[in-house]
C-alpha cells in the first residue's frame, strides 16, 4: 500500500525491514498474538538482500532451516544429483526469492493486520519517505519498533570495492558472470575471483560446474577458512546419528583440547571442520558450510593466491597487502569481496521500546527473529528477555568461534531452563534438532550412547570455552 501523505498510521508494532528477519518476526507476531504491525521496506517486494542476491546462489544450510515458521520453504526432498547429493535439499536463490512473495501475499497481508509500504525509508521520529515520489507520511506505534536492518546485509551486486582498478581491466559482479559466458567468443582465457567467502565458493564451483576449467581460474584468497560439514547438520532421522555424532565429537573436541590451535586441529579430525589446503592453517571461521563433493571440487583448484587483502589492479600487477602479484592475461576479474554482514556490533536486542533482532543462535538469522517475537509476546520483564536472547556474535577470525560456540551453548541451557521455551522450541518448525533430539526412544541403545556422550562432555566444554574466551580478551 502507499502512505497518504495526509494520513498518519497507526499500528502496535512498527517493523522496519521485510527481508528474512522481519518477515519472521512479523510471521510469529501474527501467528501468537492479535497484534498489528506497520511494516516498511525500501525495496519493491519482500525479501531483503536476495532480490539483489546473484542467478546461481543457494542456501548453504539445508531448505528445512530458513523461512518463517508457518510456511515450509522446504519441499522435504534428498538431492538425487549434483554436489549435494544425499543431502537435504538447498533452495536456489529463486526459489527463496518466490517463497518470501507467497509469505507476503498468502499469508501476511491477508492477515488484514499488517499495514505493507514497499519503496519506503522509515527517516525516524514517525517520518517514513516514499522513495520514487518523495513524498512523506507518518506512522506511529503503541508498542515497540522492531529494526529487522541492524545487520546491513550487503551483496555483490551492491556494494563498492575496496580496492582500485584500471579501466583497461574488467571487474564483474558474479550476478553478470552467466551474461558473459552466454557471449560466443567472450575473449576470457581465465577467471580470476576475488575474496576468500561464500561468495567465492559459490562462483568457483559454479565456473567448474559450467565447463570452466580448475587450471584455468586463479583464487585471491585474502584468508583461508575453516568449513563446516553439510553432512553433519541434516534435520532428519535419517541423519540422526551422522548429526548427534558430530555434535558429540565436538563437544569432546573441545573439552580434550589444550589451546585454541589444538582444539580446532581436533574438530577438524573429528569431522567438524574441513578445510581447503592442508598446508594452511584458516584464520577465519564465516559459518560457510560446504558437502565433502564441493571441498573435492575447490581442492582442484591450485593457482590460490594468499598475499593478502587486494588494494588495486592494474594490467601489468596486482598489488595486496602482503605483496605484489603479476596477473594472468585476458582475464576476467570477478568480484566477491562484499561481507555479508556490514555491521558486528552488538547491542542488547531489547531496549525501552526498540527491538534489535540479532542472532540468538549461530547461523539461523530467521529461527532468530522469530524466537525474538516469541519472549516480546510471552515475557513482561526486559532484563529477563535480554538474558534469554544474549546475541551470538556473527563470526569473523576463529578467534570468534570460540564466543560463538560458548554463547550458543549458554543461551541453550538458559531456555531448557524455561517450561515454556522448551515446549515452544520442540514445535517450531525452524529449531528442527531439539524435536530430533527429543524424538529418541529408551529402547534405541545407539542413539542413547551418543547422548550420553553429549552429556558427559557439555560441562568439561563450556569450561574450556570459559578460559579461552579469558585468554583472547
Amino acid at each position: 500500500m502507499q502512505g497518504n501523505d495526509a494520513q498518519e498510521y497507526l499500528a502496535d508494532y512498527l517493523v522496519v525491514g521485510a527481508g528474512a528477519s522481519g518477515l519472521a518476526f512479523v510471521d510469529t507476531l501474527l501467528s501468537e498474538s492479535d497484534a498489528t504491525v506497520i511494516l516498511i521496506d525500501n525495496r519493491h517486494k519482500p525479501g531483503g538482500h536476495w532480490n539483489d542476491a546473484y542467478s546461481f546462489v543457494t542456501l548453504h544450510q539445508p531448505s528445512n532451516f530458513y523461512g518463517v515458521n508457518s510456511k515450509e520453504l522446504s519441499k522435504g526432498q534428498i538431492d538425487k544429483t549434483g554436489l549435494n547429493k544425499g543431502l537435504n535439499e538447498l533452495a536456489s536463490g529463486a526459489e527463496v526469492q518466490a517463497y518470501f512473495d507467497n509469505v507476503m501475499r498468502d499469508t501476511i497481508l491477508p492477515s488484514g493486520r499488517v499495514q505493507y509500504f514497499p519503496m519506503c525509508e522509515y527517516l525516524g521520529g514517525g517520518r517514513v519517505k516514499h522513495l520514487i515520489s518523495g513524498g512523506e507520511f507518518k506512522v506511529k506505534y503503541t508498542n515497540k519498533k522492531v529494526d529487522a536492518t541492524y545487520y546491513k546485509t550487503s551483496v555483490p551486486s551492491t556494494h563498492t570495492p575496496q580496492f582500485k582498478i584500471a579501466d583497461n581491466c574488467r571487474l564483474i559482479a558474479p550476478n553478470h558472470l552467466p551474461d558473459v559466458l552466454n557471449k560466443a567468443g567472450h575473449g576470457y582465457e581465465s577467471f580470476t575471483i576475488l575474496g576468500g567467502g561464500k561468495t567465492a565458493i559459490d562462483t568457483c564451483l559454479w565456473l567448474m560446474q559450467n565447463q570452466v576449467s580448475a587450471d584455468n581460474i586463479v583464487w585471491y584468497m585474502p584468508r583461508d577458512a575453516w568449513l563446516l560439514d553439510r553432512a553433519n547438520i541434516q534435520p532428519s532421522k535419517d541423519f540422526f546419528i551422522q548429526f548427534a555424532n558430530s555434535q558429540a565429537n565436538q563437544l569432546e573436541s573441545i573439552a580434550e583440547s589444550n589451546s585454541i590451535e589444538d582444539m580446532f586441529a581436533r574438530l577438524e579430525s573429528s569431522g567438524v571442520m574441513m578445510r581447503i589446503d592442508n598446508d594452511v592453517l584458516p584464520q577465519m571461521f564465516h559459518g560457510a558450510t560446504v558437502s565433502r563433493a564441493e571441498l573435492a571440487l575447490l581442492q582442484e583448484i591450485k593457482q590460490i593466491i594468499r598475499k593478502g587483502r587486494v588494494i588495486s589492479i592494474t594490467a601489468d600487477e596486482i598489488t595486496c597487502t602482503g605483496g605484489i602479484q603479476v596477473p594472468v592475461k585476458n582475464t576476467l576479474y570477478v568480484d566477491c569481496t562484499a561481507s555479508a554482514i556490514t555491521n558486528l556490533a552488538i547491542r542488547p536486542v531489547f531496549e525501552g521500546d526498540l527491538i534489535t533482532l540479532q542472532t540468538v543462535r549461530a547461523y539461523q538469522p530467521t529461527f532468530s527473529a522469530a524466537f525474538i517475537a516469541h519472549l516480546e509476546l510471552s515475557y513482561d520483564d526486559t532484563e529477563k528477555k535480554n538474558q534469554l536472547s544474549k546475541v551470538v556474535p556473527l563470526p569473523n577470525t576463529v578467534d570468534d568461534w570460540v564466543e560463538l560456540t560458548y554463547r550458543n551453548m549458554m543461551n541453550q541451557f538458559f531456555w531448557s531452563k524455561e517450561p515454556g521455551l522448551k515446549r515452544w522450541l520442540v514445535d517450531h518448525r525452524l529449531d528442527g534438532f531439539n524435536r530430533l533430539m527429543r524424538s529418541v526412544r529408551f529402547y534405541e541403545f545407539d542413539k542413547l550412547k551418543i547422548l550420553n556422550r553429549m552429556r558427559k562432555a557439555a560441562r568439561p566444554a563450556i569450561t574450556k570455552l570459559k578460559s579461552y574466551r579469558k585468554a583472547t580478551d
